[in-house]
């Protein structure tokens, strides 16, 4: 089996089932885990790295309108590559290539790959998708394991978290300039990690919020989860956030309870690290019932000079 993966979350998925061998090609944003770095790239990106964010946000739009594409294939490397099986997606375009330029690519293959299509918008989705791509690589035991796994663990969260008569208001925060929404799964987890987050919608895209939105939600707690960026780019981002309007009444930034994620590892990749994001939002929501999990460079507190941020 020669796998080839479009998907940084499939790409941990292959590995966590014990596949990782089997990879012939990644995208360029296949960073985990570390075995990953030999494996050659087949994509890159159409947007400028290093650019602020909310350049980023005008740029994909206006790539998306003139091209319909944020990244590339490397058709060549592909053909080379040999592929039995793609692991692609259509559930956003600013993620990863194209699935209609996935599927124009495919016809060209000599080897024909088959073309396993991950599309999850919610918790149980992603089990799913582990499931699937195990069955798709002739692996499915080693996947109905790392499942059962995924599941206990969930479980002990939400089993704490049930009877929790405190849940705390939790903004997520997928972009911060503009503002956006968590979506898909992201109110899901806040829910089972014992917060509410009136913000996002169940199991649909991520959207742009009106900043009053969040004024009058008045969050306990802030989380940037944003899309694609480490912790050290998040923390940045999380700066930004002084000079937000009123942001100083907001019970998140009075207390403390401000904090930076890396989003590109855990929340926003759909993959096997998706519960460590649930442990995660479960001790910064509830951290004297949630010890803080043992994972380096997760999240981080954002520390605001008072006299910076703008009360009114």
């Amino acid at each position: 089996m020669r796998i080839c993966s479009l998907l940084p979350s499939a790409t941990e998925i292959v590995f966590a089932i014990g596949m990782g061998d089997s990879l012939v090609a990644v995208t360029h944003e296949c960073d985990y885990p570390p075995q990953t770095s030999g494996i050659p790239r087949v994509t890159r990106t159409n947007i400028p790295p290093g650019i602020p964010s909310s350049q980023i946000d005008a740029a994909v739009a206006s790539t998306l309108e003139t091209t319909g594409s944020l990244y590339e294939l490397d058709l060549p490397l592909l053909e080379k590559s040999r592929p039995d099986i793609v692991l692609t997606q259509r559930l956003c375009d600013v993620c990863a290539v194209s699935f209609d330029r996935v599927q124009e690519a495919v016809k060209k293959l000599p080897s024909q790959p088959a073309v396993l299509n991950l599309e999850p918008h919610s918790l149980s989705d992603i089990l799913d998708n582990i499931q699937a791509v195990g069955e798709a690589v002739g692996c499915p035991d080693s996947a109905r394991k790392l499942r059962a796994a995924l599941e206990q663990r969930i479980a002990r969260v939400r089993q704490k978290t049930a009877l929790l008569t405190n849940r705390p208001r939790v903004f997520c925060m997928e972009w911060v300039d503009p503002p956006f929404c968590g979506g898909h799964w992201m109110k899901e987890l806040v829910d089972i990690a014992g917060g509410r987050d009136d913000l996002a919608n169940p199991h649909l895209p991520s959207h742009r919020i009106d900043w009053n939105q969040v004024l009058d939600f008045s969050p306990e707690v802030i989380v940037l989860t944003c899309c694609g960026f480490n912790l050290q780019r998040s923390s940045a981002e999380g700066k930004l956030l002084v000079n937000a309007r009123a942001i100083g009444r907001l019970p998140a930034v009075q207390a403390g309870r401000v904090f930076a994620t890396d989003g590109s590892a855990y929340f926003s990749r759909p993959g096997p690290r998706i519960v460590d994001s649930l442990e995660i939002l479960s001790h910064l929501i509830h951290p004297n019932l949630f010890p803080a999990p043992a994972l380096d460079g997760a999240f981080a507190a954002i520390d605001f000079a008072p006299a910076a941020i703008d009360q009114e």
